[in-house]
């Protein structure tokens, strides 16, 4: 049994050199490759900061490419959004014009084309009554000009009340539609 004993004393020696052997060597490789490192760091550290200003260079045209694209497409969108902004605002003046034509007619109101017609008629028979009265010793008192012309200036007044009316609710309603423009005008830019 001591034999025994003693055969695995001299293994476990033998084993121990070998560890001691095999972890001096593992030590000194792992000083070898920390030598070898920092030597080598400094060149890898630099070859990385060349590698990385390239790529930098290289992301921002890519960038600036993109930027230049995107603007160009907005600018697009922006021309395409005043237009169709343009020919809104022209058929609502076209809308607006025809609604307050309309509304003054229904009113009666007179346009400034009638009262020009009418008191060219009234000036003509005017000429022709005192061509008429001509013969006669009297004067007309007032003159039918003037008698058919209060009329109208009442009139007159009366469509301008109608008309300042008018041109607040058609006010209210550009503004309405000037609202609902913008708001189209927003969607086609976004």
């Amino acid at each position: 049994m001591v034999k025994k004993f003693n055969k695995e004393a001299a293994v476990d020696t033998n084993l121990l050199g070998t560890v001691k052997e095999s972890s001096s060597q593992i030590w000194l490789a792992g000083l070898g490759a920390f030598a070898k490192a920092q030597e080598e760091g400094s060149k890898v550290f630099e070859a990385l900061v060349k590698e990385g200003a390239g790529l930098q260079k290289k992301v921002r045209k890519f960038a600036d490419a993109q930027v230049s694209d995107v603007q160009a497409e907005v600018s697009g969108k922006i021309t395409e959004a005043t237009s169709k902004a343009a020919g809104a605002w022209d058929r609502l003046e076209t809308v607006f014009e025809e609604r307050v034509g309309r509304a003054v007619s229904r009113l009666g109101v007179p346009s400034k084309a009638d009262i020009a017609t009418l008191t060219a008629r009234v000036e003509e028979l005017t000429k022709q009554v005192q061509k008429m009265n001509a013969g006669k010793a009297a004067p007309a008192k007032a003159s039918p000009a003037k008698a058919v012309a209060a009329p109208i200036k009442a009139a007159a007044k009366k469509a301008n009340g109608m008309a300042a009316d008018i041109s607040k609710l058609a006010a209210k309603s550009v503004k309405r539609t000037v609202a609902k423009a913008k708001t189209t005008a927003s969607r086609v830019v976004n």
